[in-house]
């Protein structure tokens, strides 16, 4: 066998043999990054398709017409006359009909069925659709470095959301204490945590769209204070989203119809009817109205501040995302006043709701942007 010198070229094969592949180890801590987004866009489509199937099934009160709580039993309807009958008498037990639908046939109670039932089943298809996919991915070893414990927290959120279904539904099975709908901090609580859950797999899907290094980069270009007031509206519009929850809890939403004023004065009549005084912010029809009201003034004022923070960014999509929040919220506004002078109709309100999802949406889009910019490319002529 000869010698060979250090100079001497070495065959092409070799040379493919060891040449590194750019990006390798992006591409090893992956994962699957472009079917799991179309796994969470589905997550979210089924999560917003709760929102307005449960604000329909409030707004036609349908909500107590399924007095148990069977997640798997639960999911056929009563596929018998007999059993329609059973369940229309378990609802006949309850105050919602003794004191507000007497007057009701098993034809009409099948209307309001029907709206609970989708509900609870949609729960258990976002549920069905979880687990399989991420049981999918964690059998095919797809998921990312890193992302194990962010893919599993949408599907705990999830069962925590149906336990706390039932237990909003319980406060309005009552049987002689004059209850016709579910407590309404009790909504408050179920709407919150599902929006919650849409936050999860809206910041979820963003960051999955760009890799790792990409991410490390812009982190560099991160815009904190912008970032950190967009933190706060996402708060500050949480908070008005759970206000509105008690607002349709207890149909605040109906007890006054003028605007600007409430009841020809700008604090409305009685505000502080009940006793102890703190019920009146949750049980207080008028007062609650009130609160929601203001809240949304200083709501729509405070993101004009953020819009104006963020027409300074350096970041052109930064600047888009911050436009389209105050253009929405501008829309949501708008909508909100009318819900309000036309007594809250189910064909508004369900609107005024799905707004909200939108303007939830745009916000942690316009955050995400201040935190992880996308650089504007100038052009060298």
């Amino acid at each position: 066998m000869s010698n060979r010198t250090i100079f001497e070229e070495v065959s092409s094969d070799a040379t493919q043999r060891i040449s590194p592949t750019p990006g390798g180890i992006d591409k090893r801590r992956g994962g699957a990054r472009g079917a799991i987004r179309v796994w969470l866009a589905m997550l979210f489509l089924c999560v917003v398709a709760m929102i307005v199937v449960g604000g329909l099934t409030r707004l036609t009160d349908s909500g107590l017409s399924i007095t148990e709580w069977r997640p798997i039993a639960g999911a056929l309807p009563p596929m018998t006359e007999a059993h329609w009958q059973e369940e229309f008498e378990k609802y006949q037990q309850i105050d919602q009909f003794q004191v507000m639908n007497s007057w009701m046939e098993l034809s009409d109670f099948k209307k309001i069925y029907w709206w609970e039932w989708g509900h609870r089943q949609l729960g258990r298809v976002v549920g069905i659709i979880w687990a399989v996919g991420y049981l999918g991915f964690l059998a095919t070893r797809s998921i990312p470095a890193g992302w194990y414990g962010r893919l599993l927290l949408p599907g705990v959120l999830g069962m925590a959301q149906g336990a706390i279904g039932w237990w909003m539904v319980s406060s309005g099975v009552t049987q002689g204490e004059g209850m016709t709908s579910v407590a309404s901090y009790r909504l408050a609580t179920h709407l919150g945590l599902a929006f919650v859950i849409l936050g999860y797999l809206t910041w979820f899907f963003f960051l999955l769209a760009r890799e790792e290094r990409d991410l490390m980069q812009a982190r560099r270009l991160k815009e904190a204070k912008l970032f950190g007031m967009g933190t706060g509206l996402l708060h500050f519009a949480f908070l008005q989203i759970l206000i509105g929850a008690l607002v349709a809890g207890i149909d605040a939403g109906r007890s006054y119809t003028d605007w600007p004023l409430m009841g020809g004065q700008i604090l409305p009549p009685r505000p502080f009817m009940i006793d102890p005084i703190w019920k009146n912010f949750f049980e207080n029809p008028a007062l609650v109205q009130f609160v929601h009201r203001v809240s949304g003034y200083l709501l729509f004022i405070f993101t004009i501040v953020v819009w104006v923070r963020g027409r300074r960014s350096a970041h052109a999509t930064t600047r888009f995302a911050f436009n389209a929040v105050l253009a929405a919220m501008s829309v949501q506004v708008a909508i909100g006043i009318g819900t309000v002078v036309t007594a809250a109709p189910v064909e508004i309100a369900i609107v005024h709701q799905a707004v909200a999802v939108l303007v939830w949406v745009l916000i942690l889009r316009a955050r995400f942007l201040a935190g992880y910019p996308i650089p504007t490319l100038i052009k060298r002529h």
